[in-house]
């Protein structure tokens, strides 16, 4: 039988409780306890004697507990067994953690089973090194971050998935958009972790997520495919939106043209043009700008004949379509009329507004008539002619 005269800590920061290999000591032993360390004497089963930081020998200090379990003498040597058990009090800052399998879970927003793994790690102390030995450690002679994880595995994993799907399903959290709210399903897990370790002597320091990743599985892809083809046609909207900006017109104006032009080309009935007209215009917010059109195309048949009640239009000078007044651009061809409005003249004949030519687009009337006599151009509406006063017809 080895009588141990020292007693003094050899397990390294990842361990919380470590138990001295020898058991028989005698007054004599002296006991070295580090800061941030505890000691407790055990015998029987049964926690004894507690000693905080220091250098101690048996017999000179005050230990009635195992004094009185024992019957130690105040002097001389006398040899005694017991376990002692050194606590690491220190904070352990790197404990581990993750999901031991993946968890199923529905996405809230796009309605799609997905598979999910977590990891991360959390910070721990012994609170109460007493409560530890007597609730947990038992008669280990180690008990480490390792055994840390086994005991707690299933209280871990409980609270895990159970907040990480409460963060999915009742706070509306996208799988795509997890990342962000990390931090926020932290604190909540901590919360609840931090009762379930106070019952052993622990006391959880903090607890973090480090990320929540979806299983790359076919449901997964399906959202990816998904996913970026909204992003996609967005940034094709986008550019057009830009575009059209630049060009001087807005985005509503060119959905009206297209749907316009869609309608010019549809040679048939006046019921055809109609319903094509109002289901595109009612789909895509331009009511208003086709209703005008639409309502004018169903006075006549013809789509080239005016409105009743309507002013005449003027021609594009590339397709020959109408186009409305102050327009800048042909709703048939798209043709850019601004700089080819600014040279209209008016029909002395019927009264339209032309482009400036020898013709009438409307009625084919001469537009630029010259005097009979001299020749010279004759201004509209004239009676006599500006050089040589001859009568006009």
């Amino acid at each position: 039988m080895k009588v141990f005269d020292i007693i003094k800590y050899s397990g390294n920061n990842d361990t919380f409780v470590w138990k001295f290999p020898g058991e028989d000591f005698n007054t004599l032993s002296q006991l070295i306890v580090s800061e941030s360390q505890e000691a407790v004497f055990f015998k029987d089963g049964k926690a004894l004697d507690l000693f905080g930081a220091g250098k101690y020998t048996m017999h000179t200090q005050n230990i009635p507990l195992l004094r009185r379990l024992v019957n130690l003498p105040f002097n001389g040597e006398s040899p005694f067994s017991c376990q002692v058990y050194f606590i690491n009090k220190i904070v352990s800052m790197d404990v581990l953690w993750g999901t031991a399998s993946p968890i199923p879970l529905k996405d809230p927003v796009e309605n799609i089973i997905l598979k999910i793994r977590a990891n991360g790690q959390f910070a721990v102390r012994v609170a109460d090194s007493k409560k530890l030995l007597l609730t947990m450690v038992g008669t280990i002679d180690r008990f480490d971050q390792d055994t840390l994880r086994k005991y707690f595995k299933g209280i871990l994993q409980k609270h895990i998935k159970d907040s990480i799907a409460k963060a999915f399903v009742i706070k509306h959290i996208s799988v795509l958009e997890i990342s962000a709210h990390l931090t926020e399903i932290s604190e909540g897990i901590g919360k609840l972790l931090e009762p379930e370790f106070s019952k052993y002597g622990l006391e959880l320091v903090n607890f973090n997520v480090s990320e929540i990743t979806p299983v790359e599985d076919e449901n997964y892809k399906v959202l990816q495919r998904g996913t970026n083809y909204v992003y996609l046609e967005k940034q094709k909207t986008d550019t057009k939106k830009y575009d059209m900006t630049q060009l001087g017109y807005n985005y509503q104006q060119a959905r009206t043209f297209n749907v316009l032009d869609t309608a010019a080309a549809n040679e048939g009935a006046g019921a055809n043009i109609m319903g094509a007209g109002m289901g595109l215009g009612m789909g895509m917010n331009v009511g208003g700008a086709i209703g005008g059109a639409m309502a004018g195309s169903m006075a006549n048949i013809s789509p080239n004949m005016q409105p009743q009640g309507q002013t005449a239009q003027s021609k594009c000078p590339v397709c020959g379509e109408a186009i409305p007044e102050n327009s800048k651009f042909c709703l048939s061809c798209g043709t850019k009329i601004e700089e080819e409005k600014k040279d209209m003249v008016t029909c002395p004949k019927c009264g339209a507004s032309v482009p400036n030519g020898k013709f009438c687009l409307e009625c084919g009337a001469k537009l630029n008539p010259v005097c009979p006599k001299c020749g010279a151009n004759i201004v509209p509406n004239a009676k006599f002619c500006l050089e040589c006063g001859n009568k006009l017809e």
